[in-house]
């Protein structure tokens, strides 16, 4: 318990939070922040030097798959909940929001029981769920009630992938729902029917290599989708929160319908910000590394995802981190076959099942990407020391207007007195060079491999626990916390 822990002084930080930057001493007492101010004394406690540090809010990834088994093959991340919330706390974020899928087989509420109990013996930050609204029909409609006291009030809403997507009537019925109960739908807006007919076209045309993803995932219908959804939360007058926004075509959805009145916010994720549709033109090897949904762009996409950030439009930056070995790439394998340890040894695992290793098409690649840990460094070295972002823009768009959207503020992503002391000693001036050999997510790549970055977490803190210093993890398993989190009431938060 956060009791157990003594009180602790940090001192000689530059506090940045998501308005303003200022020198205080920071006092944390029973796991919350108890006081900010100058020169705070209190007897017996540690004190923590923090001389040319940025000390932040624990940045939250509201948009994580963790031992997440995908399509129809039950393909599982590499990154279970052990190993991927530590890679968390190693990059700066303390608090995620992972998914709950229910299986045909499954109520929703018999799914969000399984899902904790692989979380809570593993997790080390603590964590919340989105409820997967993958069917319509009267008993998962009567269970949205439930669902939403059992804490979880956002329900992930797929408008394209069979066996999870919803068509546009049971849209209509999912928000309804929703907006009767209090809860936000969050929303991945590709159109399933373009997706199915380029895919097969290009099939027929003998292109089967991953250089064809993006172009069977096209921005328009991206942008289309988004203007569908849109459309129909207005008439029933709810916001919507739309996942992993890629290109200009769907922010010029976001900018007319926010000129409208109506409530819409969006998220953004580093690997569209900083990696183009050109990584796509490899040997498929390489290529296949970077296959997700929706699909890297263009250079000028990342330009206007960067600038939309700038104005707000874009309020939250997250990683739909979604890892798969290149094994599992290659071959459909179910489980990883390596699993990465906190003390950074490496552990042989065993497959579920038999599995024959070969090349498959574009649209047989497990879609999805490791980012959970370099999410906070990455943005910072190419927002902050660029220029493209203010410290506080930093602060907001990684923790406080996360918290805010999905209803953990003040909670998280404060330094308020009173808000859980998850906190981020930061170095802006260490440099790192990112490889998959050194990160800690259970995966062997990343996306960014070889690329250096300037600004690295030095210490970090969940509920006034040190769980990360210098980087060592020093926290265990399953001290995180699951967070319930309210209805809302349908204002705008961010």
């Amino acid at each position: 318990m956060a009791s157990e822990h003594p009180d602790l002084v940090i001192r000689n930080g530059l506090l940045v939070t998501a308005s303003e930057t200022f020198c205080s001493d920071l006092l944390i007492r029973a796991g919350k922040i108890s006081a900010v101010g100058q020169e705070i004394h209190a007897d017996g406690a540690v004190e923590i030097d923090a001389r040319g540090l940025l000390v932040m809010p624990g940045g939250i990834d509201s948009h994580v798959h963790l031992q997440y088994p995908q399509g129809p093959h039950r393909v599982v991340s590499s990154d279970d909940w052990l190993t991927g919330t530590v890679a968390a706390a190693h990059g700066g974020t303390t608090t995620i929001i992972d998914f709950v899928e229910a299986l045909p087989d499954q109520t929703w509420m018999q799914a969000f029981e399984a899902r904790l109990a692989e979380a809570a013996p593993q997790a080390v930050i603590d964590y919340g769920f989105h409820m997967a609204f993958n069917r319509v029909d009267e008993r998962s409609l009567q269970a949205v009630k439930s669902v939403i006291e059992a804490g979880i009030s956002s329900f992930k809403i797929y408008m394209a992938y069979e066996g999870i997507r919803l068509e546009d009537e049971g849209i209509l019925r999912a928000l309804e729902h929703l907006k009767a109960s209090g809860a936000l739908p969050l929303v991945h807006a590709e159109n399933h029917a373009l997706i199915r007919y380029l895919t097969r076209m290009h099939h027929a045309a003998g292109h089967t290599e991953v250089r064809w993803h993006p172009y069977a995932h096209p921005a328009a219908g991206e942008a289309e989708a988004t203007y569908r959804i849109l459309t129909l939360a207005a008439q029933l007058d709810i916001p919507v929160h739309i996942a992993h926004v890629s290109a200009a075509q769907v922010l010029k959805v976001l900018r007319e319908f926010r000129a409208r009145g109506h409530q819409v916010s969006g998220e953004v994720c580093p690997q569209h910000l900083l990696l183009t549709e050109a990584l796509y033109d490899q040997p498929d090897e390489v290529a296949m590394r970077y296959v997700m949904s929706p699909p890297l762009r263009s250079a000028a996409d990342n330009g206007a995802l960067w600038q939309a950030l700038q104005e707000g439009l874009l309020g939250c930056v997250v990683t739909d981190h979604c890892p798969f070995t290149l094994a599992q790439k290659r071959g459909m394998r179910r489980t990883p076959e390596f699993r990465r340890l906190p003390d950074g040894s490496v552990q042989a695992m065993e497959p579920e099942s038999p599995w024959a290793e070969h090349t498959p098409s574009f649209d047989q690649v497990p879609g999805g990407a490791p980012g959970i840990e370099t999410r906070l460094p990455l943005l910072y070295h190419f927002g902050v020391r660029t220029g493209r972002l203010s410290l506080p823009q930093f602060v907001a768009c990684t923790s406080t207007a996360i918290a805010r959207r999905f209803g953990l503020y003040p909670r998280k992503g404060s330094l308020m007195p009173g808000a859980d002391a998850d906190l981020v000693l930061f170095d802006p001036e260490r440099s790192v060079t990112l490889s998959a050999t050194t990160l800690h997510q259970n995966c062997d790549y990343t996306p960014f491999e070889g690329w250096t970055v300037t600004g690295w977490p030095r210490m970090v803190l969940s509920r006034g626990e040190v769980i990360v210093r210098d980087g060592q993890f020093v926290g265990r398993p399953g001290r995180g916390e699951y967070l319930k989190r309210a209805p809302y009431a349908f204002v705008t938060h961010c």
